[in-house]
């Protein structure tokens, strides 16, 4: 079975480079490496994996890369965090259509013309930015207010696109909505400015590298965004690339959509003092203070996973203790070595 993935040397797509590799797939990534640079991946040694330098926006490169191929999981994308989606509002909006458009024209004619027997496509917990449904089960995002960030209305098209294609074409699908994935190797991204965040100067990304570096930089007491009452399910990036690959794979997965996410529910606020005393331990109090949200920090995201885990046999099941275990010591040496 041979896949090719693009956005490939992204932070979801190294996981699901790695999964695939591990359940015996032939593995072609594509990456332009436009959001970190160029990296070394470990999964690059693996004589199975192909890690092709392009641009998802050029079809004429997708339709050479999808002759051979079964599957395709469309995963790129230009995204950030939070701060993200006001910088690059239209970027963000015009970029991942043109990345979009590109990878379903070269899908539908591969589909039509070669192998391809579906394309798996990830979208994002954003679609639901609005809901106001929770746990919010999948089809919320046709009953709910779109999105009002450009960044989660052009996921929304993104699962119109599979819609259209399957609808006009036949091109089945399948859509994976990750939610708040967390893991190793997010890294600053190349286009990312530096914000003062209290006394810290960084990147903003996403919130657990952002807290975690506050922590270990000393800052006291901690600066959060708003009240620190957002609710969020931080799923492992591990996690989400199995739900991925049950996607891909799974027939019950056949033009049907999945959120993908931990069952645990945890606030901005719990996140921050777990990750303080995995730091601090419990000698020093834990203090926080509220720095003004961005417009889009959604108060509220509670997924419902029933049909993932009843369709799929899908559950994330790693515990945010266990991933901040693996992620604070990396995060520390990526400070230590300037990378992030």
């Amino acid at each position: 079975m041979k896949v090719l993935v693009t956005g490939a040397a992204g932070f979801i797509g190294g996981y699901l480079v790695e999964e695939f590799l591990a359940h015996g797939y032939q593995v072609v990534g594509l990456d332009n490496f436009s959001k970190y640079g160029e990296l070394q991946q470990a999964s690059q040694r693996n004589p199975q994996y192909r890690l092709v330098r392009g641009d998802a926006k050029d079809g004429a490169l997708l339709k050479r890369l999808l002759v051979d191929c079964d599957h395709l999981v469309a995963g790129a994308a230009r995204i950030g965090g939070i701060s993200y989606f006001h910088q690059f509002a239209y970027d963000l909006l015009s970029e991942n259509e043109r990345i979009t458009s590109s990878t379903f024209d070269a899908a539908i004619w591969a589909y039509r013309h070669a192998r391809l027997r579906k394309i798996t496509v990830l979208s994002s917990s954003m679609v639901f930015e609005n809901a106001t449904e929770f746990p919010t089960p999948e089809g919320q995002q046709r009953r709910c207010p779109p999105p009002s960030s450009t960044y989660g209305f052009q996921k929304l098209a993104v699962e119109y696109f599979a819609q259209g294609a399957y609808e006009q074409y036949g091109l089945p699908y399948t859509i994976a909505r990750p939610f708040n994935c967390v893991g190793i190797g997010e890294r600053r991204a190349r286009c990312d400015h530096e914000v003062l965040s209290g006394n810290i100067k960084l990147a903003m990304s996403h919130v657990v590298p952002d807290l975690v570096q506050k922590v270990l930089k000393g800052q006291d007491p901690l600066h959060i965004l708003g009240d620190g009452m957002q609710v969020r399910h931080y799923t492992y990036g591990g996690d989400l690339a199995r739900g991925i690959r049950l996607c891909v794979e799974h027939p019950a997965a056949l033009n049907e959509d999945f959120n993908l996410s931990t069952a645990t529910s945890t606030t901005v606020r719990e996140l921050a003092e777990r990750i303080w005393r995995k730091i601090h331990g419990d000698w020093k109090p834990f203090r926080t203070i509220s720095d003004a949200p961005f417009a889009y920090d959604v108060r509220c995201r509670i997924p419902a996973i029933e049909k993932a885990r009843r369709l799929l046999g899908f559950e994330a099941d790693t515990t945010l203790d266990e991933i901040l275990d693996e992620v604070i010591p990396w995060i520390a040496r990526q400070v230590e070595a300037g990378a992030i």
